[in-house]
């Protein structure tokens, strides 16, 4: 049986800004699916500083067409230039689609913005749950979620994970992960 390719389609999160390969997101989340016995073929198509619209800008040549599944973990710049949420909603539709159109099924990973964005924050977080129900895709909630403002899982910039946040960010993000790949196969036999 072929191992099902997974990419991961991201910025300097999950292309390992700061880290070596061996250490970056995509080979430490193709070991923690192997740890669960899901033999994949992980991809990494993160670009430092990329935004959601230069994800969409590179989609077609990023996202190799044998992949199965789209692990979509993009939206921390937009955030950090305080891009309107409307304008990101839009373009991670976009983005979605596109994927969907190509015939892979797509795992959508959320942002939250810090807590001290109090104005920002709120219409920010609500846009990945909004893009993953109108397109009934699976969401991850929180790409971070454990590693975020904890210096004990961070570089010295304290925006970037190092070595063992990555490998939480892969522990806890490998089932998510598993789930949206037999999500798709029952989808396709069914």
């Amino acid at each position: 049986m072929d191992r099902p390719v997974v990419t991961l389609l991201g910025d300097s999160l999950s292309a390992g800004y700061g880290l070596s390969v061996d250490q970056a997101l995509p080979v430490q989340l193709e070991r923690a699916l192997s740890r669960l016995d899901v033999p994949a073929t992980v991809i990494g198509a993160g670009v430092h500083g990329d935004t959601t619209g230069d994800g969409l800008a590179r989609i077609d040549t990023a996202v190799p067409p044998r992949t199965r599944l789209c692990v979509v973990a993009l939206g921390a710049n937009d955030m950090m230039q305080v891009r309107a949420p409307d304008r990101i909603e839009a373009t991670l539709d976009a983005i979605v689609s596109r994927l969907l159109a190509r015939g892979m099924d797509v795992l959508l990973c959320g942002m939250r913005a810090p807590p001290w964005l109090t104005g920002y924050a709120p219409a920010f977080d609500a846009v990945f749950p909004a893009v993953a129900r109108r397109h009934d895709i699976p969401l991850y909630p929180f790409l971070l979620d454990g590693v975020a403002l904890d210096p004990r899982y961070n570089q010295p910039d304290r925006i970037h994970p190092n070595a063992q946040g990555i490998a939480l960010i892969a522990q806890r993000l490998a089932p998510a992960v598993h789930h949206a790949l037999s999500r798709q196969h029952i989808r396709k036999r069914g």
